[in-house]
């Protein structure tokens, strides 16, 4: 498991990403839809930043991309929490 620990200097908050062994994550955009593709890996660590996410305060995001997780034929992906 790989853990990284994303800081905002604005608002001091730190929040902890957790990989699991072996994921696979891809994201991709045909103009109308999106897909999201992952394997079990994939899928348990994105559940795990989701609920952690969830305990953050809004505005809160994380930047899926190719540099950091996601397959080389992947379109970016933002996931940011909002106000309830």
């Amino acid at each position: 498991m790989v853990t990284i620990c994303l800081l905002s200097i604005k608002e001091e908050l730190f929040m902890d990403i957790e990989w699991i062994d072996g994921f696979t994550i891809s994201v991709g955009y045909d103009g109308h839809t999106v897909t999201l593709s992952a394997n079990r890996e994939g899928l348990l660590s994105l559940a795990k930043q989701f609920v952690a996410m969830a305990n953050e305060e809004p505005g809160t995001h994380i930047h899926y991309d190719k540099f950091n997780s996601l397959e080389d034929d992947s379109v970016e992906l933002i996931v940011e929490k909002i106000e309830s």
